[in-house]
């Protein structure tokens, strides 16, 4: 439930110097509609970086296309499929959602498991609710089913032998970093970072770290 304000740190630093789209991600209800999608507007070579849901949602981006991918950076995410606990909560939060329980189901069901205490922590918070409230229940339900239904994508990652960054929070609760560590295992060419003080969204939490490991990661493209 973010749009580009997840980001505006990094676009802010690196517009400058690389060309950057970013695209919607509510528009369909599965990682496989929402990677079509993206694939229709993205140039025929490009890297990819996701967050979260964006980090799912691009490597369903590498296994559709492979040979158009420079590299990739997956940033707090997970390769695995949903576990089942965690898709038995989906409904209940859809019909919530549906019932104009949206900032509800934000508030006490996901925000707090968002971010690691910080200075910015009740400012980035009210971001994340800002977002969620502008993107709204219609695209809060489709993330969800997408997310429910993922396939797992570790096979394809030892397949994938573009330079890829591997980036999480060393707080983040919801994709620990031993779901990054599994990831860099598995990718060929990968590089791993985990950022002290930061949570699931060090783009915000910590911004001058991160947009410094994806410059990196950009010029080893």
């Amino acid at each position: 439930m973010c749009d580009a304000r997840l980001f505006q740190p990094q676009i802010a630093a690196l517009s400058g110097h690389v060309p950057l789209m970013t695209a919607p991600i509510g528009q369909g209800d599965s990682m496989a509609a929402l990677a079509q999608a993206i694939l229709e507007i993205a140039p025929p070579q490009f890297a990819v970086a996701g967050l979260s849901m964006g980090g799912i949602l691009a490597m369903e981006i590498i296994r559709q296309a492979p040979e158009r991918l420079l590299g990739a950076a997956l940033m707090d995410t997970n390769p695995r499929a949903e576990a089942p606990e965690v898709q038995a909560r989906r409904e209940p939060q859809i019909a919530a959602a549906r019932a104009g329980r949206l900032e509800q189901v934000m508030r006490e069901e996901m925000k707090p498991n968002y971010l690691t205490d910080g200075p910015n922590r009740a400012q980035i918070l009210d971001l994340c609710m800002a977002m969620a409230l502008d993107l709204g229940p219609e695209v809060f339900v489709n993330q969800s089913k997408a997310l429910r239904d993922r396939p797992d994508q570790c096979d394809m990652l030892r397949r994938f032998d573009r330079p890829t960054l591997v980036l999480c929070g060393r707080e983040d609760s919801l994709c620990p970093p031993h779901r990054h560590e599994l990831m860099h295992d598995l990718l060929p060419q990968s590089h791993l970072e985990i950022l002290d003080g930061a949570g699931h969204l060090p783009t915000l939490e910590t911004p001058d770290q991160t947009t410094a490991a994806l410059h990196r990661w950009l010029e080893s493209l």
